[in-house]
């Protein structure tokens, strides 16, 4: 046992020696440079990237179908065609997202100029995930660089035809000190959590941002989590059936399931569950066809251990649709289940996979007992016409985004803030919210002298009932 304790240690204390604090120093030095030149120099770039990410979109297909048997329209839709359009909203937006704001002074500070000025926190380090490998490194990335960060990139080694490409794409735009690609396994990303970065943003699960949180704490460095969580998809049977199946099942078994966003678990209003789980089975098939295994359109799962994870949720669960797989090719069809035990970690946790379980309620206090217990999701669906309870469950949860009557759309809107709340993530970003994100914002008041008010100054007024009557008015 303390053998393979002591490999590791020696390991990680090698890797904390290769990626010193001098690395993370001089990406440090290179902000204050970009800073100090404007967003020229970034907005250029930015253009190259683009350029450089049209140039290469076959390669990068062809990684995300090595990695996780994407299909090309996904792979597109889903990864690189959102990245181009985060990145032109920044060579559109930036320069002026970047300049000095000016807003109202107070009469207490007569007369002054006051304005609120954005510059970047330096050194940023970004650790992104597996499910989406390009898109999720990518479009955090964009923002931080936008702002005028230097960063280092630690993508998912569990994508590691995309986490080469991305070190081979960015190194032909940005220069080592702007952006650093570093591979590595999970000992590579405590080493790096171990350095003082001026920001660090993650994308992951809730066990391991816990991990990353405890890092940025000892340093106090800001953070933003981006993590996951139980996405309940309430239908309360108020809409056509046969529509509510297909759009459920789009956002679920899009990337095979694979997507922090996907319904988690369905709510169905008992006397409607028989007839949505058809309508689910009808849409599969519609989708996939009857063998989901031969269809050019259905993704696989990353890697072994995710699958055996899957396979052991699905032990002694009542399977109403689906159950196959195979780990030799990593296929796991698309899996319906019945009402699992609440003690089961189909309940309890996140599926992260292509197996949706099926709840009933019968009254709006069931409902409410579930929602309350798998709280603070990542995403919240609900399928209803009823405006009441639209707005009751809106406004009654907490979440990080919902989606009334579709399914992960609102993923895809840059000007909505996407991001978690409690243990489903903490910070937002995409687009303008980007930007804010991975800056600082500095107030500024510049004041003239030729007026002052004497009374602010000691010795003070014997009596203040003049005073407080002017300093409420103003």
């Amino acid at each position: 046992m303390f053998l393979p304790y002591l490999w590791r240690k020696i390991n990680l204390d090698l890797k904390v020696h290769t990626l010193n604090q001098k690395m993370v120093d001089d990406l440090k030095l290179f902000s204050n440079k970009l800073k100090a030149e404007g967003v020229a120099t970034r907005i250029a770039h930015l253009k190259q990237l683009k350029k450089s990410i049209h140039k290469a979109e076959d390669q990068i297909i062809e990684a995300l179908r090595a990695d996780l048997g994407k299909p090309e329209f996904e792979s597109y839709t889903s990864e690189i065609l959102m990245v181009q359009k985060e990145i032109d909203l920044f060579i559109k937006n930036l320069k002026n997202w970047a300049a000095p704001k000016r807003v109202s002074g107070s009469l207490l500070n007569f007369p002054s100029q006051d304005f609120i000025l954005s510059e970047p926190y330096g050194s940023v380090l970004i650790i992104s995930p597996w499910n989406y490998p390009f898109q999720l490194a990518m479009i955090p990335l964009i923002g931080a660089v936008a702002a005028g960060n230097s960063v280092v990139l630690k993508p998912s080694e569990h994508a590691p035809h995309t986490s080469k490409l991305l070190l081979t794409l960015l190194e032909g735009v940005f220069t080592s000190n702007w952006v650093k690609v570093i591979e590595g396994d999970a000992e590579t990303s405590q080493a790096l959590l171990q350095l003082k970065w001026n920001y660090i943003f993650f994308t992951g699960s809730t066990a391991v941002g816990k991990i990353v949180a405890q890092a940025a704490a000892k340093n106090l460095t800001p953070i933003t989590l981006e993590l996951g969580g139980k996405s309940p998809c309430i239908v309360d049977g108020s809409t056509s059936l046969q529509k509510t199946a297909r759009r459920i099942v789009f956002g679920k078994f899009l990337n095979c399931g694979q997507t922090c966003i996907a319904p988690d678990y369905i709510l169905v209003k008992k006397e409607y569950q028989e007839g949505l789980i058809k309508a689910l089975g009808i849409e599969i098939e519609r989708a996939y066809g009857k063998d989901s295994s031969r269809s050019k359109d259905y993704g696989r799962i990353i890697h072994e251990k995710h699958f055996d994870k899957l396979t052991n949720d699905l032990k002694g669960q009542k399977v109403v649709y689906g159950g196959q797989h195979d780990k030799d090719s990593l296929f796991f069809a698309p899996t319906l289940v019945l009402d699992p035990p609440a003690e089961s970690s189909l309940f309890t946790e996140e599926v992260f996979g292509p197996i949706l379980p099926i709840l009933s309620y019968e009254t709006e206090k069931v409902l409410d007992k579930v929602l309350s217990e798998l709280k603070n999701p990542l995403a919240f669906y609900i399928f209803s016409t009823n405006k009441k309870f639209i707005q009751k469950m809106l406004l009654h949860y907490p979440f990080g985004g919902a989606v009334v009557n579709d399914s992960v759309i609102h993923f895809t809107n840059p000007n909505l803030p996407f991001g978690g709340i409690g243990p489903s993530g903490m910070g937002s970003y995409h687009g303008k919210h980007s930007f804010e994100l991975f800056s600082h914002v500095k107030p500024i008041v510049k004041r003239s002298f030729w007026f002052d008010l004497p009374q602010r100054y000691a010795p003070y007024p014997k009596s203040l009932n003049a005073l407080k009557w002017i300093l409420k008015k103003i």
